[in-house]
């Protein structure tokens, strides 16, 4: 069987927004997180996190407390029975920040290099992947690694996205969703249509 990926924003859609973590006791996660988590692992899917993380360039907090809010998230995930098979951060900004830090990158998104990057250490074709997050920019990211399908949640930033940033962004998802579930459902329903050579893709919803 094809190796089949989850890629799912953190902020927002796995955890709940709660501004910059700048300590791991902020980082919870969303109602029902760890059981949509659970159910993908029990029926082999690769689940992964790719997360833009300017925090760090800005100096809101330093690289250990961000790599300790992840450990963290897999604890969280953990003590319910799922887990999270790659988490993948861009503590990048174009403009703030130390050399290093501040640079134009490949990997914020609505660039596509945490997604290539899952694609090239589990080996999935983007065609068994979907991205899903509460941003606009998820959404870009999603479309440029050229995943199955996007989905933006109305969660965290995703209704204010919707309402301010819908007219002019050059991305639009193939799915819009309540929350993480609902995604998880359509992205689900989307797969099998494209992969038993049943139902058309386009008329997924």
């Amino acid at each position: 069987m094809s190796v089949r990926a989850m890629i799912f924003d953190r902020d927002g859609t796995i955890c709940r927004e709660v501004g910059y973590v700048n300590h791991p006791d902020r980082l919870e996660l969303m109602p029902g997180a760890a059981e949509v988590v659970r159910n993908l692992n029990e029926t082999g899917w690769k689940v992964v996190v790719a997360t833009n993380q300017a925090g760090v360039a800005r100096g809101y907090f330093p690289r250990h407390v961000l790599e300790q809010a992840h450990e963290r998230l897999r604890e969280m995930l953990a003590r319910e029975g799922a887990k999270v098979d790659a988490i993948y951060a861009c503590p990048h900004h174009p403009d703030v920040g130390p050399p290093g830090l501040r640079r134009a990158c490949e990997c914020r998104k609505p660039g596509p290099g945490m997604l290539i990057q899952a694609r090239e250490d589990f080996g999935f074709d983007p065609a068994h992947a979907f991205m899903i997050g509460d941003s606009l920019k998820d959404v870009g990211a999603g479309r440029a690694a050229e995943c199955l399908g996007t989905v933006l949640l109305r969660t965290g930033y995703g209704r204010g996205e919707m309402l301010w940033k819908s007219a002019t962004s050059p991305f639009w998802p193939d799915h819009v969703a309540d929350d993480l579930s609902d995604a998880v459902a359509w992205c689900l329903r989307r797969y099998e249509a494209v992969h038993s050579g049943g139902v058309d893709a386009e008329g997924v919803s």
